[in-house]
């Protein structure tokens, strides 16, 4: 059984290895973190949308998307619009240079990880999705891993109706 927790460490290291070159290889493309491209591709889906909307899609802290929001409006990537309705609450959309920065930026794990993944049988896809699953919530903290109010990371591509959301 030994040998098994071992082999499976290798190859999360492997995950891992190849999940830190992309991330290097992106940030010297466009200079943007891997965060910043989530919310770009956020906002990008749903034309317009709230921080705490962001937040809640890509999983951080409402602070951490408010951070993230205000680096991307400081590069002239997002662009904020306070509510006509409630003063407190702003909308975020992206600009025409936060477009261009999303579809120039290199994501070679993405791509080879979707290609590969569709070649899979839906079950092995069910299957690998449930391990990977597993495993997430073995070396998670308790409180860290996601709750079920929080979207897979496997989901986050899927556009929302940012009307229908609530705050």
């Amino acid at each position: 059984m030994e040998d098994r927790a071992v082999s499976c460490l290798i190859a999360l290291r492997r995950v891992l290895s190849a999940a830190d070159n992309n991330v290097r290889a992106v940030a010297k493309a466009t200079g943007l973190s891997v965060q910043q491209m989530i919310v770009l591709q956020i906002i990008e889906d749903t034309t317009e949308i709230t921080p705490m909307m962001i937040a809640r899609r890509a999983g951080v802290a409402p602070a951490t998307a408010t951070a993230l929001i205000e680096k991307l409006a400081q590069m002239d990537y997002v662009s904020r619009r306070r509510s006509e309705s409630d003063r407190r609450k702003y909308w975020v959309s992206l600009t025409d240079a936060g477009k261009t920065a999303l579809h120039s930026a290199p994501d070679p794990l993405h791509q080879k990880f979707s290609e590969e993944f569709a070649r899979i049988p839906d079950y092995e896809q069910a299957m690998i999705l449930a391990a990977l699953e597993r495993v997430a919530n073995l070396v998670s903290t308790p409180g860290e891993a996601p709750g079920a109010d929080q979207p897979h990371v496997l989901e986050m591509s899927k556009p929302i109706d940012a009307e229908k959301e609530t705050v």
